[in-house]
C-alpha cells in the first residue's frame, strides 16, 4: 500500500514516512533504498523534496551515501560503533579498542531513576547489564546499563552479549543508537572501583552518563560508566 504526506509540512511527512519505514524493517541494515526517483514517485513528492529527506537521515547517520552506487541503510558494525561512541584514549589522543572482561545481566522492575532517565511508566520492567571492560589487558572501565526490557525481548537469555552492543540491538531488535546524550562529571573511587578496576580508593574517576536514543529520540538505554583516569582520557575532535 503506498503512503501519501497528508496534511503536515511536506518535509516533516515525508522524513517520518521514512523513519518509521526504517524503524518497522523494511530496509535491513547495509541494503539499498530505492533510487531517489523511484521513492519521489511513491511519496507523490519532488525529488528536491526526498532527495533533502535523505541528506537529513545520512546527516544523522541512519542512511550513508556510497558513491557511484545510491543510498544505504548505515550498519552499527562494531568498527563504526566504537568510532562513533567509545571516545576512551591515552593522552595525546591515541584511540583505543576495549574488550570485554565479565557481565551480569538480569531482569527486575524499574527504579525511579531509571523511569525518569528513560520515559518509562510505573512498573516496567528492564534489563540491567553491569559489566567490566579491559583496556590493554588492565580493568579500565565499569558499566551500568539499564534497557527497557520490552524493547529488547530476550536479550537476558543470550549466552554472551557482543562488545560493542549497537550492532546487536539493531540486528536483532530493529533498534538504531542516532544519537546520545552524554554528562561527565569527576568522582572519587570507591571501594568496588578499589576491587574492580585496581584504582586506589578516593583516586580520581571520570563518571560517563549516557542516554542512547533512537528515531524521535525515543530513549532506549541508560548507561553510567566508571573510568580510571591515570592514563586514560576522554576525547573528542570538534569540527
Amino acid at each position: 500500500m503506498t503512503e501519501t504526506p497528508g496534511y503536515r509540512p511536506l518535509y516533516r511527512q515525508v522524513y517520518d514516512i521514512v523513519v518509521r519505514r526504517v524503524a518497522e524493517g523494511a530496509w535491513r541494515p547495509g541494503e539499498a533504498l530505492p533510487s531517489e526517483h523511484n521513492l519521489a514517485r511513491e511519496l507523490g513528492v519532488s525529488q528536491g523534496t526526498m532527495r533533502k529527506v535523505l541528506d537529513a537521515l545520512t546527516a544523522e547517520k541512519v542512511l550513508e551515501r556510497r558513491q557511484g552506487k545510491g543510498t544505504y541503510i548505515a550498519e552499527n558494525t562494531q568498527e563504526r560503533t566504537l568510532f562513533r561512541f567509545f571516545r576512551m584514549a591515552r593522552p595525546g589522543g591515541k584511540r583505543l579498542t576495549p574488550e570485554r572482561a565479565d557481565e551480569v545481566v538480569k531482569v527486575r522492575v524499574s527504579r525511579p531513576p531509571e523511569r525518569e532517565k528513560l520515559d518509562l511508566p510505573r512498573g516496567d520492567r528492564v534489563v540491567e547489564i553491569t559489566r567490566t571492560r579491559l583496556i590493554e589487558g588492565t580493568p579500565a572501565l565499569r558499566e551500568v546499563i539499564i534497557l527497557p526490557a520490552g524493547a529488547f525481548p530476550g536479550i537476558e537469555k543470550r549466552p554472551t552479549l557482543p562488545n560493542t552492543l549497537y550492532s546487536l540491538y539493531q540486528t536483532e531488535y530493529g533498534i538504531n543508537i542516532v544519537a546520545a546524550q552524554e554528562e561527565l562529571r569527576a568522582e572519587l573511587a570507591s571501594a568496588e572501583d578499589h576491587r574492580i578496576l585496581r584504582v586506589p580508593e578516593g583516586s580520581p574517576m571520570l563518571v560517563i552518563d549516557r542516554v542512547a536514543m533512537s528515531f524521535q529520540e525515543r530513549k532506549v538505554e541508560w548507561r553510567r560508566s566508571r573510568v580510571r583516569s591515570d592514563d586514560l582520557v576522554y576525547s573528542v575532535t570538534l569540527t
